[in-house]
């Protein structure tokens, strides 16, 4: 089983909004989130569905970062879910980390990770059968309030072979 760490809380949350957030458990078995993105997800959350999602999938372990210096020095560019899950990140030697915010994917990736975000895992999940409109996902997800701009649209449902 691999072990990952996920980044801002954006993917987490919006895959359980849209009844997806088990498609993180089928392609990676069990994932692992720091403290802060815990606290966002779930005790930021209060009894929203999301939240009750996330914290009922077993499969999703907390754990605390060791590096808080390194923590201090991203929060100058980055959130705190952000920050902690990269040092988490970098602590395991993941393989990869879930991170939708730009800012974060590219400080992510000039520390040598390899960054995966939401779309990416419903890109997946199409490749693999596991939906069948990715679509129908993306305008779900545009309705929980997650942006995306039309030109990436366009581009994913091309990538998808749904245009």
């Amino acid at each position: 089983m691999r072990n990952w760490p996920r980044g801002d809380s954006t993917p987490l949350t919006h895959l359980a909004k849209i009844g997806r957030l088990e498609l993180l458990r089928e392609f990676f078995g069990e994932i692992i989130i720091p403290e802060a993105v815990y606290r966002e997800c779930v005790l930021e959350g209060g009894e929203s569905e999301d939240a009750r999602a996330i914290k009922n999938a077993g499969w999703i372990k907390v754990e605390k970062i060791s590096d808080e210096r390194l923590k201090r020095t991203l929060m100058l560019e980055l959130d705190e879910g952000e920050s902690e899950a990269i040092v988490l990140a970098l602590e395991k030697n993941a393989e990869l980390i879930l991170i939708d915010d730009y800012d974060g994917r590219e400080v992510a990736r000039a520390l040598g990770l390899r960054v995966v975000g939401t779309i990416g895992i419903l890109l997946r999940a199409k490749f693999r059968g596991e939906i069948e409109s990715l679509k129908d996902e993306l305008e779900k997800l545009k309705a929980t309030g997650f942006w995306l701009s039309e030109e990436l649209y366009e581009r994913i449902l091309r990538e998808a072979g749904e245009v």
